[in-house]
C-alpha cells in the first residue's frame, strides 16, 4: 500500500525536474515604501440559503485576468564525488527552472504566491492570460508559512477582490485557479472540505499551518495560484496536495487570505515578518482537569502553567492557573489555535484576553512583543549560540553552585559571531537587566544594537557586552 505524502503544487521543467520542496527563504530585495492599495470584501459569501446556479462563468471572468502564470530559473551546479572535488573539479552549472502560479491583489502589481515558487530563483517572468509578460522581484518571503511578495511594473493592472477567510465554512463552492502543469490558465472547482488543518507540511521550519482542505483539483503548477469564493473572491493561496502518486486525489491545502495577507503587509512595510508574542505556557483544558478548576467539562480553553518573568503576559492581570478562553472575541481550545492567532497580530499590539478565574469570567489587556525566534534559526538564542535551562544534571555535570540559575550556553558554532564573547559552560543569569531562565523570554528582551549580559563562569560573575546587528 502506497503511503500518502504531502507535495507542493509547484512544477519544474528541467532537466533536474522534481519537486521543489525546500522551504528556504530567498535573499532579501529592497523593499518599496509604497502599500498596496487592496479591495476587500468581509462579508460572508452567503446566509445560507442560495438558489440554484446553472453557470460561475460571469463571477470568474473578473478574477480570472488577475491570476498569473510564474516561472522561475536558477543555476545550481552538479554536485560530484568528493574524490573529485579535492582534485578541484566542480559539477557543471545547469539552469534549473520551474514554474507556478500567483494573484495580483493591487493595481500596481503586488502578487500573492508561495515562498517554494520563487526560493533561490535568480530570475522570475510572470505571464498573464493574455500573453503579456513582465519580469518579477521578491519582496519577500516567509518560509514558516510558505507565503512569498513578488511585484511587477504597471498600472491598472487586474487585481482580486480578497474575502474574509474566516467566515469560511465546510461546504462552501470553492475554485482553484492556476496553471497546472504548464498546460494554461485552469479553474477546478470543489468545496471546502475541511478549515484549520493542519498536517505538518511546515514542522522543519517550525512554521504556522492553518490550511484551507478543497477537493477542487489542484495539481503541479498550481503552486501559488488563488482558491476563490463563489462570488469571485480571493480566499486562499493553493500550497499543497496530498497524494500517494503526486497528482490530484481530492485532497488539496490552500493557505487562507487572512494569513497570508497579514504576512503580506509586514513584508511590503518591513521587508520582514515581526509575529506577536504573548508569552504565556499553557495546557489544554480537559474536561477531567476542568471540574478541578471550577468549571463545566464542556469548557473550552487553556490552562496556563507559566507566566515566564519579563514576557508580556507577566505584566498584565493574568495568572496561573487562569483558563483562557479567546484572544479578541475568537477562542481558542488548543496550543496551536494561541499560537497562530497571536502569530498574526503585530508586536506592540494591545489584545484583550477573555479568561476564567476560580469559575468566574474576566478580561484583561496584554501588549504584545516580537516573537522571539522571528530572526534566529530555531532552538537557538543567537546565531550559532544554544543555550539550555540550567537543570540539575547540567549544574552537576559543570559545578555549578546551586545559588546561580539562569540559561547555561550549551552548544557555539565556530562561524558564530559570538564565538569569541561567549563560552559553553557559561551561565547567562540577566540579559539587559532582566532575569532569564526561559530561552523565549531571553529572546525577547534582546534588542538590535548593544545588549548588555550578567554571566557566571568558573566562579566568576562578569558583564558581557554584545551587539546585535
Amino acid at each position: 500500500m502506497k503511503i500518502p505524502k504531502v507535495v507542493f503544487a509547484s512544477f519544474l521543467v528541467s532537466a533536474l525536474a522534481g519537486l521543489s520542496l525546500g522551504l528556504i527563504a530567498a535573499d532579501k530585495k529592497t523593499t518599496p515604501a509604497t502599500k498596496p492599495d487592496l479591495k476587500v470584501d468581509s462579508s460572508p459569501v452567503s446566509a445560507g440559503k442560495s438558489p440554484v446556479v446553472t453557470s460561475y462563468a460571469d463571477i470568474l471572468d473578473s478574477i480570472r485576468p488577475a491570476v498569473v502564470s510564474v516561472y522561475s530559473s536558477k543555476t545550481v551546479r552538479q554536485q560530484v564525488p568528493e574524490f573529485f572535488r579535492r582534485q578541484g573539479i566542480q559539477g557543471r552549472e545547469q539552469k534549473q527552472r520551474g514554474m507556478g502560479s500567483g494573484v495580483l491583489v493591487s493595481a500596481d502589481g503586488y502578487i500573492l504566491t508561495n515562498n517554494h515558487v520563487v526560493e533561490g530563483a535568480d530570475e522570475l517572468k510572470v505571464l498573464f492570460t493574455d500573453e503579456r509578460e513582465f519580469t518579477a522581484k521578491i519582496i519577500g518571503t516567509d518560509p514558516k508559512t510558505d507565503v512569498a511578495i513578488i511585484k511587477i511594473e504597471g498600472e491598472n493592472l487586474p487585481s482580486a477582490t480578497l474575502a474574509d477567510s474566516d467566515n469560511l465554512r465546510v461546504g462552501d463552492v470553492v475554485f482553484a485557479i492556476g496553471n497546472p502543469l504548464d498546460v494554461g490558465q485552469t479553474v477546478t472547482m470543489g468545496i471546502v472540505s475541511a478549515t484549520s488543518r493542519r498536517v505538518g507540511i511546515l514542522d522543519d521550519v517550525a512554521g504556522y499551518e492553518d490550511f484551507i482542505q478543497t477537493d477542487a483539483a489542484i495539481n503541479q503548477g498550481n503552486s501559488g495560484g488563488a482558491l476563490i469564493d463563489a462570488r469571485g473572491r480571493l480566499i486562499g493561496i493553493n500550497s499543497a496536495i496530498l497524494s500517494t502518486s503526486q497528482g490530484n486525489i481530492g485532497i488539496g491545502f490552500a493557505i487562507p487570505i487572512n494569513l497570508a495577507s497579514s504576512i503580506m503587509h509586514s513584508l511590503i512595510e518591513t521587508g520582514t515578518v515581526a509575529r506577536g508574542y504573548m508569552g504565556v505556557e499553557t495546557d489544554v483544558l480537559t474536561a477531567e482537569m476542568a471540574e478541578s478548576f471550577g468549571v463545566s467539562k464542556d469548557t473550552k480553553g487553556l490552562l496556563i502553567t507559566n507566566l515566564p518573568p519579563g514576557g508580556p503576559a507577566s505584566k498584565s492581570d493574568l495568572k496561573r492557573e487562569d483558563i483562557i478562553t479567546s484572544i479578541n472575541g475568537k477562542s481558542v481550545s488548543t496550543r496551536d489555535d494561541l499560537r497562530l492567532r497571536i502569530a498574526q497580530i503585530p508586536p506592540g499590539t494591545t489584545v484583550t484576553v477573555d479568561y476564567i478565574r476560580n469559575g468566574k469570567p474576566g478580561q484583561t489587556e496584554v501588549t504584545l512583543a516580537q516573537r522571539p525566534d522571528d530572526n534566529a534559526r530555531f532552538g537557538e538564542l543567537l546565531p550559532g549560540v544554544k543555550a539550555d535551562p540550567l537543570t540539575d544534571e547540567l549544574r552537576q555535570q559543570n559545578r555549578i553552585d546551586g545559588r546561580v540559575d539562569g540559561l547555561i550556553i550549551t552548544e557555539i558554532a565556530e562561524d558564530s559571531p559570538y564565538a569569541e564573547s561567549l563560552r559553553v559552560g557559561m551561565v547567562i543569569e540577566q540579559i539587559n537587566r532582566t532575569p532569564v531562565t526561559d530561552a523565549a523570554v531571553a529572546r525577547a528582551v534582546l534588542v538590535n544594537g548593544r545588549n548588555i549580559a550578567l554571566v557566571h563562569y568558573r566562579g566568576v560573575y562578569r558583564y558581557v557586552i554584545f551587539y546585535i546587528r
